[in-house]
């Protein structure tokens, strides 16, 4: 079997070559055209000096192009390293300096909002490498050269390079799992940066599918409902907080897919029960995984008849993939015991890029292997039943998980710690109910009190959107335990409430959106003027507040109407045009 990613798709290619490869709208590319145009960008980027373990920076918007541009990379024997478009502009670049990439493949949508500084910068769309051969390039790539490399979040305050290679990731990809056709046509939802995206790519190009690029922007849940109906979708990813809110708001919007993935957090198991009920034939199989382990490392499939417990298991491993539930001795702990949950075998990455130090720290010899034999320490604390199978019971670290992303709570810290004025901080995920979670920023100042708005867009600078506080408390001082460390369960719960005065609604639109929001929010009032955001609202709940206003007033708005006008006054003037265009 070929042992790199670019030869196992380029032999489907062979075989299939007329078969579509890529949908969005209107576009289609068969698997030869994908082929013939990935080999000539290769041949391109190693005109620019792209090879063996050289990374290729890719930053562009999910289309097509995103799918190209890594295939090119590695067929050009480099590795992708991919930007997420949220992440603000230093960060961007602050990966791209420290990765060493000196080539950024783009779009002319990001051009035009300004892109990092890079050697060589290509926009994809434009068709750079037209005059290019249409014949493979000759590569030296192979199992072991890298094929990927992902920034997330750091314990150091700064974020870390997580480098996959290609047999890890083809291990992935072929895992018997994915056999029985569920899985043809796939639609790539997650941001290319966010380590899904490796299956929504790989495992349909790789098994001769068809990845589906959706419609611009975020899709709310009657878009999302249509998409993958229009779409015959087949199978799906969604992550845990997302598959709740589908479960809750329209189930039945996934009665056509044959397979939903889920996975990135607590998987609620009332929401599995509530699809399945109404989806019998579905097949939901709930993921666990880490980047640092090629996306995905145990898997459980769950059918209907299903009857929820307290938990939903975390599964048994995929081929090749070992797991160890340790003591702090690295002994074996007991069935039913609590220990941490370490990973081997098939999947574990090289390491992190430029930082042997924090290598040497979470990949460690691995006792009950042979010479050279490593594990990845997870930080999650699992047991283990009876049967083998295993459950979540909690983190061993600062490690959360917001929105289906890894979030070091340090990392957010040391950003604040720069702030000037304050002496202390600390960052807290507080849990918010219905299974979401709301970063808590706890600030210490040392004279005057700082405007928490103000520290906000200070974080907001920094830091993607999904690591900023949903509220910051200013404290007179961090309470301690006994040995000294912050307590942080001593820590006061926050007040969401808005900093401007309350304003009554003034007709029966905006009071229906007020009682809306202060429903999603778990707050007793909420104002015509009060921003969503600030009182600790998040995309996903935002996705169940367009859900309830389709439902009530009869009106679907996009997701981006709510973060371009977040406030129950901007949202009502968009539900009486709506109501209007619907009415003429």
């Amino acid at each position: 079997m070929s042992r790199t990613i670019h030869e196992i798709f380029s032999a489907q290619a062979a075989r299939t070559p007329r078969a579509t490869a890529i949908s969005a709208g209107d576009i289609r590319l068969t698997y030869g055209e994908l082929d013939e145009r990935t080999n000539r960008l290769a041949h391109y980027l190693q005109s620019l000096g792209v090879g063996p373990d050289i990374p290729v920076a890719v930053l562009m918007r999910n289309s097509p192009e995103v799918v190209i541009s890594f295939l090119a990379v590695l067929k050009a024997g480099g590795f992708y390293l991919p930007l997420h478009t949220a992440y603000p502009r230093d960060r961007q670049q602050w990966i791209m300096d420290h990765s060493g990439a000196t080539v950024l493949l783009t779009d002319h949508a990001m051009r035009q909002c300004g892109t990092p500084a890079a050697m060589d910068v290509v926009i994809v769309a434009a068709d750079p490498a037209a005059g290019s051969p249409r014949h493979a390039p000759q590569s030296q790539a192979d199992g072991d050269t890298l094929a990927y490399a992902m920034y997330t979040s750091g314990s150091t305050g700064q974020p870390k390079g997580v480098a996959i290679g290609h047999a890890d990731t083809v291990a992935l990809a072929l895992d018997p799992c994915w056999e029985g056709g569920r899985h043809r046509r796939v639609p790539m939802l997650a941001p290319h940066a966010f380590d899904v995206s490796v299956y929504e790519i790989l495992v349909p190009l790789l098994h001769g599918g068809c990845v589906v690029v959706p419609p611009g922007g975020t899709l709310e849940i009657g878009g999302l409902r249509r998409f993958l109906k229009e779409q015959e979708i087949t199978a799906v990813h969604l992550t845990a907080g997302l598959f709740r809110v589908v479960a809750e708001e329209a189930p039945d919007s996934l009665a056509g897919v044959r397979e939903v993935l889920t996975g990135g957090d607590v998987i609620a198991p009332g929401a599995v029960a509530r699809v399945l009920s109404v989806c019998p034939d579905l097949v939901i199989r709930a993921l666990y995984g880490a980047t640092e382990a090629t996306v995905f490392s145990t898997h459980a499939p769950l059918t209907a008849p299903y009857v929820a417990a307290t938990t939903v298991p975390l599964g048994r491993p995929m081929d090749g993939v070992e797991t160890y539930v340790l003591d702090e001795r690295l002994d074996r702990v007991p069935a039913g015991v609590v220990g941490e949950l370490y990973l081997g075998g098939a999947g574990l990455a090289r390491g992190y890029l430029g930082r042997p130090d924090l290598t040497a720290e979470r990949f460690v010899a691995n006792p009950f292997g042979g010479a050279g034999d490593r594990m990845y320490r997870t930080g999650d604390l699992v047991r283990c039943s009876g049967d083998d199978a295993m459950e979540f019971a909690g983190r061993a670290s600062d490690m959360v998980k917001i929105l289906g992303f890894r979030v070091e709570l340090a990392e957010i810290e040391a950003v604040l710690s720069a702030y000037r004025g304050l002496a202390h901080v600390a960052v807290v995920a507080r849990d918010a109910g219905m299974g979401d979670k709301r970063l808590v920023a706890y600030v210490v100042p040392e004279d005057d009190e700082p405007d928490p708005a103000e520290l906000r867009d200070y974080v907001r600078q920094a830091l993607p959107e999904y690591m900023v506080p949903a509220a910051f408390v200013v404290i007179g001082k961090l309470p301690l335990t006994a040995n000294g460390k912050v307590d942080r369960d001593a820590l006061p719960l926050p007040d969401f409430k808005s900093a401007s005065a309350y304003t009554a609604p003034s007709d029966v639109t905006e009071e229906a959106l007020c009682a809306l929001f202060a429903e999603m929010l778990g707050l007793a009032e909420v104002g015509v003027e009060d921003n969503f955001f600030d009182l600790g609202g998040h995309s996903l709940l935002g996705m169940r507040l367009l859900s309830r206003i389709r439902a009530e007033l009869g009106v679907e708005l996009a997701i981006s109407r709510l973060f371009d006008t977040p406030t129950v006054v901007g949202l009502a003037r968009a539900v009486r045009a709506a109501a209007r265009t619907a009415r003429a």
